[in-house]
């Protein structure tokens, strides 16, 4: 018999897919109308009564009802982590901020805009934190780390959890394909040096559901990807049906 708490739980997680990668638990949820998923990275814990701790990545839209999963699960959210400040990631970012107290983390070519948008909200700006590349966010007893991926837009950051191993990929990676080029050079540098140099287990969690499955592994993504299939500036831009950069760049 379930009690109550483990039914509101398991009610509220129906629309979400839920993977336990050791001392962290990841959660997809798809929010919002144009195929946003936002991920919550928090601590494994026995039941639906035990207190933990999470981040949520890109709170994109459904604030509330992103706040309502996590209470559920337990969890008590301590950092926003965006991927990038393209308005379909960031609609719910002070709302989630607001209401939880949380820190939000961020590219700082993001930054600005996002205390803007705290702003608004009474969050202070001083909780909207710029990364570093390679650094880490605790969680609980547990790290998520930033890994700078330009290419996509310039000021974008894939999230890694090196204990599951998985990585939270915004627009900088879909499964079977990519986001939209701004600097081709970047991205298939953030592609073929950053995110194929990860371990090929790692599970990966895009930011929008645009592929035959909700995530897929990186072994998966490197043998039929097309986007990291192209291993050269020429060949991305001909998959992405674009114009290769002028010489000289």
């Amino acid at each position: 018999m379930y009690g109550i708490a483990d039914l509101r739980a398991r009610l509220v997680c129906a629309a979400a897919l839920c993977f336990v990668c050791g001392v962290l638990e990841l959660v997809q949820i798809e929010v919002g109308l144009v195929d946003n998923f936002s991920t919550l990275i928090g601590e494994a814990r026995a039941g639906a009564g035990a207190a933990g701790v999470a981040a949520i990545v890109d709170p994109a839209f459904e604030g509330d009802r992103i706040l309502r999963l996590a209470a559920a699960r337990g969890w008590r959210i301590a950092a926003v982590l965006v991927t990038h400040g393209h308005d379909d990631h960031v609609e719910a970012v002070a709302e989630v901020a607001a209401a939880t107290g949380a820190a939000v983390y961020a590219h700082p070519l993001e930054v600005a805009r996002l205390r803007e948008l705290c702003g608004e909200r009474g969050v202070p700006g001083e909780r909207v934190i710029a990364v570093a590349d390679g650094q880490e966010i605790s969680i609980g007893g547990d790290r998520v780390q930033a890994i700078f991926a330009p290419g996509h837009a310039p000021g974008c950051v894939c999230w890694f959890v090196p204990s599951a191993p998985a990585l939270c990929t915004g627009d900088v990676l879909f499964v079977g394909s990519c986001g939209s080029a701004s600097d081709p050079i970047a991205y298939v540098d953030t592609l073929q040096r950053r995110i194929a140099a990860l371990p090929e287990m790692t599970r990966i969690y895009p930011g929008h559901d645009y592929g035959e499955t909700p995530t897929s592994t990186l072994a998966w993504e490197l043998s039929a990807n097309p986007a990291l299939l192209a291993m050269s500036v020429a060949e991305f831009c001909t998959y992405k049906g674009i114009s290769p950069p002028r010489a000289g760049r």
